[in-house]
């Protein structure tokens, strides 16, 4: 265990080998000794978890009927414009936050630089391991230390109409090349294959995780940063030239206009995350039977790259009084067969555990998507991940930073590689302001 003093300069003393990003994190336990309490025997407890995924109350309500001994107070959270991590830090900074809390994978960075996570190896997480996806449990590992526990990722496909491709003569792409083919034909017929979301940084960082990007690595205790990169130019001018090329909309994906794009056959694909079956299904239940599920486009023909879009896990912050309770309460949660059957009827994207597939209501065949039964390629594609991408410390700011750059870009006409060349300098400044040693890659 560091000492809970430890400087933020020494969360990157440990090498890229040892730490999933760069970060050994200081503070040991709670990050404050003085508050943790371990539950007699018999003893009522209360703890707080704050979320945001559509579901989570049931599995919550289901282990306080199991658990009269431990309550769950739960909190919805607003992830809007990232809300939730506004209030997370706030309340850090206060020195009141929540005992747990559902953390995005590509937040955990900025939490442990604050020192605001209870490092989980003294409550017994490492004999949790083999419950969880293994890509899923090292993005929860920092420096040997385990900091959250694993709850659900966001494996890609392509979401398409497959009645309308059948009409007009096309299948679903198999490259990069033959989308922008198919963008073409799809044109002529006076709709549009996709919308380019430029105000979705994570699913523009997804694409370029499937290019090969590594956006950010560690030499020492210094931050390499390769966002300005030739896979992240690849996808950039990519999209660039379809969105000049008048072959995708640029509206905002999971808006009132790109739902009524959906809902009439304008739009008539999305590349997405497995959790987006949800928001076709409760927002275009009219086409029901007309959509199917292929795999993403590659940049090599047969190279099966997949890529990541969200995932979330379930941490406990810094003060949390009953830490053993809340880490069975966060496994339990994640793991638990009845749990994880009403967190996959919410729609909380891909389970972390490795039980959560075979078998679950995710496992057969779905008469929305024609009798397609869909989810077996995402889970071919949460298989195929790469498991080498890492986050930074400033993901919100990052994100902030590609949808602003995005967005001048298309506004302005300008460049979308210069546009993610800004970003790489914004992120490096952002950094640098924390303290910390940058270089870009």
């Amino acid at each position: 265990m560091n000492p809970v003093g430890t400087s933020r300069r020494s969360l990157l003393a440990a090498s890229a080998a040892t730490a999933a990003t760069g970060l050994a994190v200081a503070g040991c336990g709670s990050g404050d000794d003085a508050t943790v309490a371990r539950r007699k025997p018999g003893q009522s407890i209360r703890m707080t978890f704050w979320a945001w995924v559509p579901g989570i109350d049931k599995a919550v309500d289901l282990w306080n009927r199991k658990n009269p001994e431990v309550q769950v107070d739960l909190e919805k959270v607003s992830p809007h414009n990232s809300a939730q991590y506004a209030k997370m830090h706030s309340a850090l900074k206060a020195g009141n936050p929540p005992d747990l809390a559902q953390v995005e994978y590509m937040n955990i960075p900025e939490f442990l630089l604050e020192r605001g996570l209870v490092e989980l190896g003294e409550y017994g997480a490492g004999a949790q391991k083999d419950k969880f996806v293994g890509w899923q449990w090292e993005q929860v590992v920092y420096d040997g230390g385990v900091y959250a526990v694993p709850q659900a990722s966001g494996p890609m496909a392509m979401f398409h109409r497959a009645d309308l491709y059948e009409k007009w003569g096309v299948e679903p792409p198999a490259t990069w090349d033959e989308y922008e083919a198919t963008a073409r034909t799809i044109r002529k017929e006076g709709a549009y294959i996709e919308s380019f979301p430029a105000t979705m940084g994570p699913w523009f960082a997804g694409l370029a995780w499937q290019a090969g990007a590594e956006w950010f690595r560690t030499e020492g205790d210094t931050w390499k940063i390769a966002i300005d990169s030739e896979p992240t130019r690849r996808v950039a001018d990519f999209w660039e030239g379809l969105v000049r090329g008048k072959l995708v909309k640029t509206v905002p994906v999971m808006q009132s206009p790109w739902y009524s794009a959906i809902q009439s056959g304008e739009v008539v694909s999305w590349l997405s995350a497995s959790w987006g079956d949800a928001l076709i299904t409760g927002n275009a239940a009219k086409t029901k039977g007309k959509w199917r599920v292929a795999p993403l486009p590659q940049w090599k023909r047969g190279a099966g790259a997949s890529a990541n879009w969200g995932g979330s896990t379930t941490a406990l912050f810094r003060g949390a009084r009953y830490p053993q309770d809340a880490m069975d309460f966060a496994v339990w949660l994640n793991t638990d067969p009845e749990s994880v059957d009403l967190l996959i009827a919410g729609g909380y994207g891909w389970p972390a555990a490795k039980k959560g597939f075979e078998g679950s209501r995710l496992d057969r065949p779905s008469d929305f998507f024609d009798g397609q039964k869909y989810n077996d390629v995402f889970a071919a594609s949460d298989k195929a991940v790469d498991t080498s991408w890492k986050w930074g410390p400033t993901t919100v700011a990052m994100i902030n930073h590609i949808t602003d750059a995005l967005n001048d870009a298309i506004n302005s006409k300008g460049s979308f590689t210069d546009a993610m060349r800004k970003v790489q300098q914004q992120v490096i400044s952002d950094m640098r302001d924390k303290g910390l040693k940058v270089e870009a890659a």
